[in-house]
């Protein structure tokens, strides 16, 4: 084995690994509250950019250090959008407003 493949094996662990950690904290906590999407995005995109770059497509550390931390990262930014989606103060206003505005039409009509 040459120094550059045992070289290999570091971001394999560490890559994979990092993100679990923070997969494992939004499924725990039930809550994507501090996640920003768009660096979680980018890091999936960046993964699967380096896993084409590097074409070293048939060894397992760069599948596991690439692909799959970037299937990870997008596992991550869906759980962030759509299962556990945080209400920002904006979403929060608009739907206090919008709750007043229905409100009052309701109890006229009785």
């Amino acid at each position: 084995m040459t120094f550059a493949q045992i070289a290999g094996i570091l971001p394999a662990i560490v890559f994979p690994a990092a993100t679990i950690v923070q997969l494992v904290r939004m499924v725990r906590a039930r809550s994507a509250a501090g996640v920003s999407v768009a660096t979680w995005l980018l890091f999936g995109f960046a993964n699967l950019a380096i896993y084409i770059y590097a074409e070293r497509y048939t060894e397992w550390q760069a599948i596991v250090g690439m692909l799959f931390t970037a299937v990870i990262d997008f596992v991550i930014v869906a759980l962030a959008l759509f299962r556990y989606r945080v209400a920002t103060p904006v979403t929060e206003v608009r739907a206090k407003a919008s709750v007043a505005f229905v409100a009052p039409r309701a109890q006229a009509a009785h």
